[in-house]
């Protein structure tokens, strides 16, 4: 699998800890410091990565993890989820079948957006009712 992370300024710090800590060879779409910067450009760079990368799984990260999730999920074929401890990112995951996670710099602990990158990463889609409410989602069942 392929994961992809991308930050804004806000969320430069925790992705150069979630990048060093989590070990995986996750792929730095940028930024490349803590200078201000806007964070659609980075969202949109992951999600055009996640969409044409097969099994592929992407991390954003801004200062509240609001801005780039509503980015994000603006793509058919994205589901991002920002997430603040473990069960989320499970859910996420098994309910979701979400293929980003997001966190705000500002609100969780690098700690704790550690530990929820692992769950999330190693989370399988449960499928089955969850899989119609994708469906749903996306309007193939309106």
């Amino acid at each position: 699998m392929k994961i992809f992370i991308a930050s804004d300024h806000a969320g430069y710090d925790m992705k150069q800890y979630l990048i060093k800590e989590a070990g995986l060879g996750i792929i730095n779409l940028g930024t490349i410091s803590r200078s201000s910067c806007d964070y659609p450009i980075f969202a949109h760079k992951l999600c055009d990565s996640i969409l044409m990368t097969k099994n592929s799984r992407g991390i954003l990260i801004c200062s509240t993890g609001i801005g780039v999730a509503i980015t994000a999920n603006r793509y058919r074929g994205i589901r991002a989820a920002l997430c603040i401890n473990e069960k989320m990112a499970e859910l996420s995951r098994r309910h979701n079948d979400a293929n980003v996670i997001v966190f705000g710099a500002n609100v969780i602990t690098y700690a704790a957006a550690l530990g929820c990158l692992r769950v999330f990463l190693e989370t399988k889609f449960d499928g089955g009712r969850h899989a119609r409410r994708l469906q749903l989602i996306d309007g193939d069942m309106i």
